[in-house]
């Protein structure tokens, strides 16, 4: 496994035990960084108007589309780290 992968594995796990639950905003930001490292480009339709959430996490993935792959994994990374240290 790369060390990039085991980087991000640790940073996803350490986001579950954060002692703060992080504002929706960076929760949004932490799914689409953490849907495009590990599924890709965003498919599918974008939910109905009455799905706000739904919406909301499709539209923040696919603010993301282009991003590869393991571009996604750093940044989740490095979002993620900054929220353990806040």
């Amino acid at each position: 496994m790369s060390d990039l992968k085991t980087q991000f594995e640790q940073a996803a796990a350490d986001v579950q035990k954060l002692s703060k639950r992080p504002s929706n905003d960076a929760l949004l930001q932490l799914y689409a960084l953490y849907k495009q490292a590990t599924v890709g480009d965003v498919t599918g339709g974008r939910p109905g108007m009455f799905d706000m959430v739904g919406r909301a996490k499709y539209d923040a993935w696919a603010k993301l589309k282009k991003t590869s792959k393991d571009d996604a994994m750093q940044q989740y990374i490095t979002f993620a780290n900054s929220l353990s240290k806040k």
